[in-house]
């Protein structure tokens, strides 16, 4: 029990703070992420494809609307690596990471194995059949991170373009 002398001070001091008794089953249970916490995460990772020339670009954020804005220079703050092949269009969105720092860990295996991949030779092929190859190319890339890492959790969805 406290006496009145610790209960006063609790109130004109507040550094001084009275002591909770939880429970510490139910507080374990209340701390565990649920799977509906899981898939309402907001860090994605996307790819989006240049409608000028055959480029793509793999980038995380939590607004991808704003981020796509300012990719095509509607708003500050797009990457510089994009400027070149303004406008954008989005070409596929994965969602669920439970943090930035996952969402980071599959953007750099998804780059990293687009890199490494060996690619088809582009001989004949016009601007439409380039950035279709290009994005058959990060698909394959994808394929790859999905056997790495552990990608069940995730929701994959490629746009038509």
């Amino acid at each position: 029990m406290m006496s009145a002398t610790s209960s006063r001070i609790s109130t004109s001091f507040r550094s001084v703070k009275r002591r909770r008794v939880t429970n510490p089953i139910r507080a374990r249970a209340e701390s565990k992420p649920t799977e509906a916490a899981k898939f309402s995460s907001r860090w994605l990772v996307y790819l989006i494809a240049s409608s000028q020339i055959p480029r793509t670009y793999v980038g995380v954020t939590t607004d991808f609307p704003r981020r796509l804005k300012q990719h095509n220079g509607e708003l500050k703050g797009g990457a510089k690596a994009s400027r070149a092949g303004r406008p954008w269009i989005c070409a596929c969105i994965v969602r669920g990471f439970e943090n930035r720092s996952k969402a980071c860990e599959f953007e750099f295996k998804w780059k990293s194995f687009s890199r490494k991949l060996p690619r088809k030779p582009k001989d004949g092929l016009s601007e439409d059949q380039g950035s279709l190859a290009l994005l058959k190319h990060r698909e394959a890339a994808l394929g790859r991170v999905k056997c790495l890492l552990d990608c069940s959790h995730l929701q994959i969805e490629w746009h038509g373009i």
